[in-house]
């Protein structure tokens, strides 16, 4: 594989990266319950496509003048990528048969069916809900483990990088964020909620590509005008509340009560 010169490596990213993820848990944690202390913490979803698209900016975008090929940045992308989607796929199917295989309504799903669901899995194809591998019957793209519609949807903007928005210029990169934001704000005034992308009911795969486009080429854009800045103190922690606030919003406002 062609060698590049690696670029500094901001830790500060990662550490976001992490506050996000254990947002996005301990929203789902307590879907099970009547009270969320962050429910709208999903939306950290959309601050992985943000720095998705900052670091593939950061990362590639001078590669490409150095000789990087379509062909080798595919398969950066697999490696970086894929085995998470693989074993995802198998903890879910293993999980799944322990906890005696059957449906959110009680229903019982062959291993056969498990099976297809977890090669489907594997292979990042999503499923339309009533396929018979929707084992777990919630209509999700991926039932043995929903939240690999993240990754189906970084796996096209990998694509789209590649094949068109690396090649536009800053200008138009602006266009396509600012078009995309306001097809996203249609979706979230339309729906009254972002929550979108996870499955393809209800025109779920246009509105995830659009969820997934806007912060996307936004982080793209960052990372073109980005200039390091030094002497800022304390830039994890504004962040990491500023992300965890947009979490708990809806308690700041009163729309959910304990």
């Amino acid at each position: 594989m062609q060698q590049f010169q690696a670029k500094p490596h901001y830790d500060l990213l990662d550490g976001l990266r992490g506050v996000a993820a254990l947002l996005v848990i301990m929203y789902h944690v307590f879907e099970c319950f009547d009270w969320s202390p962050v429910p709208h913490g999903y939306l950290a979803v959309d601050f992985f496509f943000v720095l998705s698209g900052f670091v593939i900016g950061y990362a590639y975008d001078d590669r490409w003048r150095a000789g990087l090929s379509v062909g080798s940045f595919f398969k950066r992308r697999l490696i970086r990528l894929h085995p998470m989607v693989i074993i995802g796929a198998l903890i879910g199917a293993i999980c799944f048969l322990l906890q005696g295989g059957v449906r959110w309504d009680g229903t019982a799903v062959s291993t056969g069916w498990v099976m297809v669901a977890m090669l489907l899995g594997m292979l990042m194809l999503p499923l339309y809900p009533g396929a018979a591998a929707d084992v777990r019957g919630n209509g999700e793209m991926f039932p043995l483990n929903g939240p690999s519609w993240s990754l189906f949807f970084e796996y096209i903007g990998n694509i789209l990088y590649a094949l068109l928005l690396r090649r536009l210029p800053t200008r138009w990169l602006a266009v396509t964020a600012a078009v995309t934001g306001c097809l996203l704000a249609y979706i979230a005034v339309g729906d009254g909620y972002l929550g979108v992308g996870w499955s393809m009911v209800d025109g779920g795969l246009w509105t995830g590509l659009v969820r997934m486009l806007f912060p996307y080429t936004m982080g793209m854009l960052m990372a073109r005008v980005f200039r390091p800045v030094k002497g800022v103190h304390g830039v994890f922690w504004i962040c990491g509340l500023i992300i965890l606030s947009v979490g708990c919003l809806p308690l700041a406002l009163g729309e959910m009560q304990p």
